[in-house]
């Protein structure tokens, strides 16, 4: 039977020999590392036989009195009841009481077992009872701590191997999909972008062997560094913290198990840990909130993150800015802004390309649905199932997609964004509304975009993240809808009149009908192939104003950008303007990259520099993104000039006066359509009387949610038409006028 290995070693060796002599360069000791870590300026002497004499009366022992050290400012009267082992040195102590939030206690050292640490000034060290291989920054607070301790081979969250290490201790990440085979290396600092690259283009063994050895030459192998706690960092409470390397200014207070973490915190953003947490195998950003019960294991937090209420959050990465409550999230990399809260959800196995949100009682999960390996979920930006959805892997949909209640029975392929997709289970049949965000929701649409720029907190920007939903990745995907839609009308127009054709031929009918408006679409049934798997119908509804709605956005898209574009360079004629555009800019593919959206020659291009050495760590991946994030605007103005060009026909290098003006006239008609459309969709919640009926009286209502003229964004959304139109009309007279 097996038994627990007690291992007996001299007491006097207690504090001594963190690191093996195997592991320590010659002419060196095992205070090597420690020695280069300690950067705290101060400078540290032997005691004095008064002092040893004040501390042996205070009630303190050490093995050896020679190997405390202490800082001339060291006061012994504020140590007492302590058991020093190994060398420790105390910086300056003072006598007065520290305080944080409700928490005030003394300087010094008390009730505790001290081995081989560093203490900064005017430390508050109170009933620790093993306390072990730490440099602890000034006026640092640790109280009613069971266990802070460091070991010779702590790695401090990130996926390497120590000296001597076998690879099957190294610590991996295993997100998108269950059977491992897109898991990853953590590493302090990884964004969401490295996340995506690793995690794809798993065929490619050169790329792949370029990131492992990217993150393993970012951190030293070498045994024997110590746990950091920075400067007034709080711990309170807590249970066990091991291999823990902690920035400045953090909070700690009442977690049972913290282990094998980096959590960065200081003035980019204070990072805390609250009641009940066990945390273990991560990296956490700064500024990141993790709060009652939560488990996380194997992961990664992007900064300004937050995890509350019990929330499980294993083997997956959580983007910058995003909060997970309750829940339980496993396998998964989540993209910036994500939103999941209620007990009852579920993600598993899934890609969340951001600005998403998981409703109460959404169960995606991979559910084992074939003998192959298990599956997962592709979900572009603004994902969003309502209540009780429940998917099946594998999935893919377009950008803001929406699901209503359901149990949708098969995989699904959407192709067409801001779509709501519902699951007719009466008529055993998919329904998909193509722009339902534009013709019902435009409020939400709107808003959403507006928050996350408003909430980005970040401090370091190596990625230039996109939140407006009309970028060059919804566009080029409401360019495929716009031809789908023409397919799938030909063939129903067709088929109603008992015509055949290939599919070009259904291309040419369906344009025909949508260009022209024509009503007969109205009443024809549109079936959608390859997007259920399934031999049941899939049927588009409200194909008309969608096309046009998809039209009008893209037309849009361009003109503000081009405008955005005239206004940065003060143009005041139209030869100005058409003589700085690009010939012919083009409208390629894009990719979502952690929230960064980048040509897809560029990724490649990326891809190519890292295999062939030009790129030779992950700084210099970052160098790129950040390259790339100030091209952003002037490639976004390319492909919007590409895709005005396609959807409207017009030559915008042989331009006249009579087209631009044309132009001009449509993006006003189309802001004023927007600004209408957002303060309607959020009227309507005060004429529905099932909204109305819990409140008393309309003043009740108004009270309890307010009135929607008072409504803060759709005020500023009014503003920025009206100063839009007065733009448009100074736009117009000075054209007119040099013309």
């Amino acid at each position: 039977m097996a038994q627990n290995i007690i291992y007996k070693t001299p007491l006097n060796a207690l504090g001594y020999h963190f690191v093996k002599d195997e592991f320590i360069p010659k002419g060196k000791n095992e205070y090597y590392l420690r020695d280069v870590q300690i950067k705290n300026g101060i400078h540290y002497r032997r005691l004095s036989a008064h002092e040893i004499e004040r501390l042996v009366r205070n009630g303190n022992t050490s093995d050896d009195w020679n190997n405390i050290l202490v800082s001339d400012a060291f006061n012994p009267e504020l140590v007492k009841n302590c058991k020093f082992y190994g060398l420790v040195r105390i910086g300056k102590l003072e006598p007065f009481c520290m305080g944080f939030s409700d928490l005030k206690a003394p300087v010094g050292l008390y009730n505790s077992t001290i081995i081989s640490c560093d203490f900064g000034d005017n430390v508050v060290i109170d009933n620790v009872s093993y306390l072990s291989h730490y440099i602890i920054g000034s006026e640092v607070i640790i109280t009613n701590v069971s266990e802070l301790v460091t070991t010779n081979h702590a790695k401090f969250g990130n996926g390497i191997l120590k000296q001597g290490e076998e690879e099957d201790v190294r610590i991996w990440v295993e997100i998108c999909n269950e059977n491992t085979g897109r898991r990853i290396m953590p590493f302090n600092g990884m964004l969401a972008g490295d996340a995506y690259l690793w995690s794809r283009s798993r065929d490619d063994d050169a790329l792949q062997e370029k990131f492992k050895l990217f993150t393993e030459q970012k951190f030293d192998n070498r045994r024997g560094y110590y746990g950091k706690i920075g400067d007034r960092t709080v711990i309170k409470n807590c249970k066990i913290i091991k291999d823990v390397w902690v920035g400045t200014d953090a909070y700690f207070k009442g977690a049972n198990k913290l282990k094998n973490l980096t959590v960065n915190s200081g003035p980019e953003g204070t990072t805390q840990i609250g009641e009940g947490c066990e945390v273990v195998n991560g990296i956490i950003g700064y500024g990141c909130r993790i709060f009652y019960g939560v488990k996380a294991v194997r992961f990664m937090m992007a900064s300004h993150s937050q995890l509350k209420y019990g929330a499980r959050l294993i083997n997956s990465y959580l983007g910058n800015n995003a909060t997970i409550s309750c829940c339980e999230v496993l396998n998964s990399l989540i993209f910036p802004a994500h939103e999941q809260h209620h007990n009852n959800s579920f993600l598993c196995a899934s890609l969340v390309m951001g600005q998403s949100n998981i409703a109460a009682g959404a169960t995606i999960g991979s559910n084992h649905n074939s003998r192959g390996a298990d599956g997962e979920i592709i979900m572009g930006r603004g994902f969003w199932p309502g209540l009780c959805v429940s998917l099946k892997h594998n999935s893919k949909f377009a950008s803001f997609s929406m699901l209503t209640k359901g149990d949708y029975p098969a995989e699904l392929n959407i192709p067409f964004p801001f779509s709501l997709i519902s699951n007719d289970a009466s008529r055993d049949q998919l329904i998909i509304m193509p722009g339902y965000w534009f013709l019902y929701n435009l409020y939400a649409l709107a808003r959403n975009s507006w928050k996350y720029v408003d909430r980005d907190k970040r401090t370091e920007r190596i990625q230039e993240l996109e939140y407006d939903f009309l970028a060059p990745d919804t566009i080029n995907e409401m360019f495929s809808s716009l031809r789908l839609m023409e397919t799938f009308t030909g063939k129903a127009y067709n088929t109603s009149i008992h015509k055949t054709g290939q599919s070009s031929d259904h291309n040419t009918a369906g344009k025909h009908l949508l260009q022209n408006a024509n009503k007969i679409v109205n009443e024809l049934e549109i079936i959608a192939d390859q997007i259920e798997n399934s031999k049941r119908k899939v049927v588009l509804i409200k194909v008309l104003p969608a096309y046009k709605v998809f039209e009008e956005m893209i037309i849009y898209y361009g003109i503000t950008q081009l405008l955005r574009f005239i206004k940065e360079n003060e143009f005041h004629s139209l030869k100005d303007i058409i003589a700085a555009l690009p010939a012919k800019p083009a409208r390629g593919a894009w990719i979502n990259t952690g929230g960064q959206l980048m040509p897809e020659e560029t990724i490649n291009t990326l891809k190519e520099k890292i295999r062939n050495g030009r790129i030779k760590s992950w700084d210099a991946v970052h160098e790129f993104y950040q390259a790339q994030g100030k091209k952003y605007k002037q490639e976004k103005l390319y492909h919007a000039l590409a895709s005005l060009s396609e959807i409207t026909g017009i030559r915008l290098k042989k331009m006249d006066a009579h087209q631009f003006t044309n132009l001009l006239n449509s993006v006003v008609a189309t802001k004023e359509w927007l600004t209408k459309g957002i303060h309607d969709s959020r009227a309507k919640d005060y004429k529905n009387p099932y909204r109305k009926m819990v409140y008393e009286s309309i003043g009740e209502m108004n009270a309890v949610i307010g009135k929607p003229e008072e409504n803060s964004f759709i005020k500023q959304q009014i503003a920025e038409l009206h100063l839009f139109k007065k733009e448009i009309a100074s736009l117009k007279k000075s054209i007119t006028h040099n013309a």
